[in-house]
């Protein structure tokens, strides 16, 4: 059994959501551009380095908004730049709908 947050809580975690989603907006931008580097095969160690740190971030914080998959989503992809993008099982076209799901999870969440 859970604590239901009160109308104070939810409208401050609204205010926080949307003072933070820009961030958000942009932390997947990051990734976004990253999986088409790694597609066209000019992924930088500096920008691979870059989207794994942005969806540590987002990791963190998407799972405090309630929107778990998303966190998970984020784990994945911070996982696949620390490790080999381009592996088979890290490839750019799985790092792009990594990157789409995360924008439309955020984009749905009001």
């Amino acid at each position: 059994m859970g604590i239901t947050p009160g109308p104070a809580i939810d409208d401050a975690m609204k205010q926080l959501w949307v003072r933070f989603s820009p961030q958000m907006q942009a932390r997947v931008s990051t990734l976004e551009a990253a999986a088409a580097a790694l597609t066209a095969g000019a992924l930088t160690d500096e920008l691979r380095e870059q989207a794994s740190s942005e969806a540590h971030k987002l990791a963190g914080v998407l799972g405090t908004f309630g929107l778990h998959e998303g966190t998970e989503l984020a784990r994945e992809a911070e996982h696949a730049y620390k490790e080999d993008p381009g592996s088979a099982r890290n490839t750019a076209d799985h790092l792009t709908a990594i990157a789409a799901r995360l924008r439309t999870l955020i984009a749905a969440r009001k």
